[in-house]
């Protein structure tokens, strides 16, 4: 049985803003190391999938930066969503094109951007986790042991029914949580049984389509749809008109929150999602002061911030806190506990009609 992978690449970035940009969006950056991180990403895939199992599901802006990156991948392995519709038709509809190169394999769901430092340790995970996939039916997720309450995830928990598979335990998970206060998120890392969601999934093709049948009969529809018509039409253009019906749901909501038969394999990784400009001061090494600094920086008295120069200067002098970027159009400056709120400035930006900072 092969084992497959699909890379989900087609988000926009908006926390990383200025550095991410519409036509250049954050999985293309280099924000840690010397490659971007969808480079990084198929890199670490590529220690035991060959490149031709592994797919890229992206938007059409996206494509050309695909190819350009990634230059030894298939135009057949990037499969272009005419809209954006959440991550469940994403899954859908690769499934159904990875279903008919590669009957009933293994398929990892990924995203593109995440940092991992432990890709040995990630690798043998997948390989434990295409294991448990192939039986009875399961889905499989990894769970990121929690170091400290964050309240930006979503957690698992899990039971204490479990089993080991190549030295890793896959446990059968209790439930899928929301987002949580912060009460409730000290709660769960006391707890030791909840871990956050990576949103990294392994299951066979045959058995995700049997849920999205169950459970998702509309999209399930428009699929069975889309794979008659890809033999007698080209397969852009089918997903060109049928793509947009599909309902705007994620793959957690849709089919992993309903499922009975899922198993969580806990994980220390050095995973990050990298979702916002504090990631940097968990990915990279701090000063003496404990700011991340890239860049042409002069800084004197300067504790706890993220400054990010794209060449010139930036001098800072008796500030704390604060996250400052630096584009050649733009100069980010906000509070880092507004990290999250930088989409604001994004929307403000349409609101004002200036899109060529967008």
């Amino acid at each position: 049985m092969k084992t497959t992978c699909l890379i989900l690449a087609g988000g926009k970035g908006e926390r990383f803003w200025p550095k991410s940009r519409t036509n250049l969006p954050k999985q293309f950056l280099n924000i840690s190391g010397n490659k971007s991180m969808i480079q990084q990403t198929v890199h670490r895939l590529q220690k035991f999938i060959p490149l031709e199992q592994v797919f890229i599901i992206t938007n059409e802006s996206y494509a050309e930066l695909i190819k350009a990156q990634i230059p030894d991948l298939s135009k057949e392995n990037i499969i272009i969503e005419p809209v954006g519709r959440n991550t469940a038709p994403c899954v859908g509809l690769a499934s159904i094109i990875i279903e008919e190169r590669y009957p009933d394999s293994s398929m990892i769901v990924l995203p593109s951007d995440h940092i991992i430092k432990n890709e040995d340790e990630f690798v043998s995970i997948l390989k434990a986790a295409v294991v448990v996939s192939q039986q009875d039916e399961c889905l499989v997720t990894l769970g990121i042991a929690p170091t400290y309450p964050e309240t930006g995830y979503g957690y698992i928990e899990s039971s204490t029914t479990k089993f080991l598979v190549n030295d890793h335990y896959a446990h059968k998970v209790n439930q899928f949580v929301e987002k949580p206060d912060e009460g409730l998120a000290k709660a769960y890392v006391e707890a030791g049984n909840y871990y956050w969601n990576s949103g990294i999934f392994v299951w066979r093709t045959s058995v995700i389509r049997k849920y999205i049948r169950g459970l998702m009969p509309q999209m399930h529809d428009l699929l069975e749809t889309m794979k008659i018509s890809f033999r007698n039409e080209s397969r852009d253009k089918v997903i060109k008109t049928e793509f947009p019906k599909m309902p705007d749901q994620s793959i957690d909501y849709g089919i992993m929150e309903k499922v009975n038969n899922i198993y969580v394999i806990p994980c220390v990784l050095g995973w990050d999602d990298a979702g916002s400009w504090t990631a940097l001061e968990r990915i990279n090494d701090l000063d003496e002061n404990g700011n991340a600094i890239n860049g042409n920086i002069l800084s004197i008295d300067t504790k706890r911030c993220i400054i990010e120069s794209n060449g010139k200067l930036i001098a800072t002098l008796g500030v704390e806190d604060l996250i400052i970027v630096e584009t050649d159009d733009v100069t980010l400056i906000c509070k880092k506990e507004k990290a999250q709120e930088v989409k604001s400035l994004i929307k403000e930006l349409k609101v004002q009609k200036l899109e060529q900072y967008l």
